[in-house]
């Protein structure tokens, strides 16, 4: 191991999630601008471009067919269904993230958090739980940690401190496929 390896921490995956309506994204855009070293992936979808929406910074926009390639190809660390549509997280850009040493923070749904847990036990997810839910135990108990969403700027502040802390800080796991 050289000294370069030495003093770059482990860059670590993080997956946030949170139910339907929980100010997700406004916590990530938080998170981002107070850390601006914590990388976002920009997901793949199948669905039309919306106005203002860029290429390649807001989303991966797909033909089905380039999708479906996409998936049998195993491009995806996860994907899902919403609606008509596809969408879902492409391997690479991750991989190559990780590689440099930069801490990737993963905002899904709680289906796609668990899949990716599923094949990559030792990612932490967290849990962005606003104030006025109570999550089902069985979730709380799945995510290795919750975090209130009572103010965006407290909940922001408390994901920045998890990334940052040792609550993060085991070696880097390894993705499959």
């Amino acid at each position: 191991m050289s000294t370069d390896d030495e003093a770059r921490p482990a860059a670590r995956l993080t997956v946030l999630t949170a139910p339907s309506g929980a100010g997700l994204g406004g916590v990530v855009e938080l998170v981002r601008a107070r850390s601006p070293s914590v990388w976002v992936p920009v997901p793949a979808t199948t669905r039309p471009r919306r106005p203002g929406e860029r290429h390649g910074v807001d989303r991966l926009f797909c033909a089905p067919a380039e999708f479906d390639r996409m998936i049998a190809a195993e491009e995806l660390l996860e994907w899902s269904r919403i609606g008509a549509y596809r969408r879902g997280t492409p391997r690479a850009p991750l991989r190559a993230r990780l590689a440099q040493g930069r801490p990737v923070l993963l905002p899904l749904d709680l289906p796609g958090a668990l899949a990716v847990r599923a094949g990559w036990p030792d990612v932490p997810l967290v849990l962005l739980v606003p104030s006025r839910h109570r999550p089902d135990p069985a979730v709380v108990a799945a995510v290795g940690h919750t975090v209130a969403h009572d103010l965006t700027e407290r909940a922001a502040d408390e994901l920045v401190g998890l990334l940052g802390s040792s609550y993060l800080a085991p070696a880097q796991p390894r993705l499959r496929g």
